[in-house]
């Protein structure tokens, strides 16, 4: 399906719209600020709300909150698309070859899955925080090395459906190896679920990369996020509402349209499977 066509489906044209603009808004709105994000305007009442010379305000230290808005968008969606990048690489690779391979091999590589999956999330972050220091790239790994584990099951379990098709034994009696016939013939019916699944696994990490930083164990200063800025916001909530209005508003417009994509995404290639398999 071109993208064209895609575009048009119900329920994808506006959700993505409104990504689109977001993106640009947190890649170009820094250029129009006032002020740099980190810079703090002496001349302005500290915790002045929402004017022309800063639209979104400022927060208790007079820094401009448009700005950091936007550049707390940058981290939050940088977090949201590379965990999602690390996720698919590693989870497509593992849950391709556990399910074409099976037997043993498929029964060994899912049982490591499962015993990643008992360990305490919380737990293996505070870690890296206490071996490596806290540093916004550490938040890319303890997300990424986490998401790849819902990806790898659900590709495993295509993985077993795709498998026992004809074009699979056509391929195999035409003398190709198990890594030919991954890469060529697995992988490449992956593409549907693929999407769908990366469509939410973005909105999951950024919503864990915020979690983190609410509770003071993600971005620090003079970095910054949606989720430090929530945090921000939500101590001096009473002095200044606007401080937690602006950065919740775009990281829950972000996150919920993320998820409409998702489901609309996945109701389209549904329908698509239901149509060839009818035709």
């Amino acid at each position: 399906m071109k993208l064209r066509e895609l575009l048009r489906q119900p329920g994808v044209a506006t959700p993505a719209l409104l990504l689109a603009v977001i993106l640009l808004l947190t890649i170009v709105g820094p250029w129009f600020a006032p002020q740099p994000f980190d810079a703090i305007d002496f001349e302005a009442d500290w915790g002045r709300g929402p004017s022309w010379a800063h639209p979104f305000g400022t927060d208790e230290l007079g820094r401009d909150l448009f700005a950091r808005v936007c550049i707390g968008g940058r981290l939050s969606l940088a977090v949201g698309l590379v965990s999602t990048l690390v996720a698919l690489l590693i989870g497509i690779a593992w849950g391709a070859v556990a399910g074409y391979l099976g037997g043993r091999i498929d029964a060994l590589m899912m049982r490591i899955v499962d015993i990643l999956y008992a360990l305490p999330f919380m737990f293996f972050v505070i870690l890296l925080m206490v071996l490596f220091g806290r540093h916004w790239l550490l938040i890319f790994v303890a997300i990424g090395a986490v998401n790849w584990l819902d990806m790898a099951r659900i590709v495993r379990g295509q993985t077993l459906a795709l498998r026992r098709r004809e074009f699979i034994d056509a391929a195999v009696i035409s003398g190709l190896g198990p890594a030919a016939i991954i890469r060529l013939h697995i992988v490449p019916n992956l593409i549907g679920v693929v999407i769908v699944c990366a469509t939410l696994s973005i909105p999951q990490a950024i919503l864990v990369e915020s979690f983190l930083s609410f509770l003071g164990l993600g971005i620090q200063e003079p970095a910054t996020s949606w989720g430090a800025l929530v945090n921000d916001g939500a101590r001096a909530m009473e002095v200044t509402p606007w401080g937690l209005i602006f950065p919740a508003g775009f990281l829950a417009l972000t996150l919920l349209c993320f998820n409409q994509l998702g489901d609309a995404l996945r109701e389209v290639f549904d329908g698509g499977a239901l149509r060839r398999t009818r035709g």
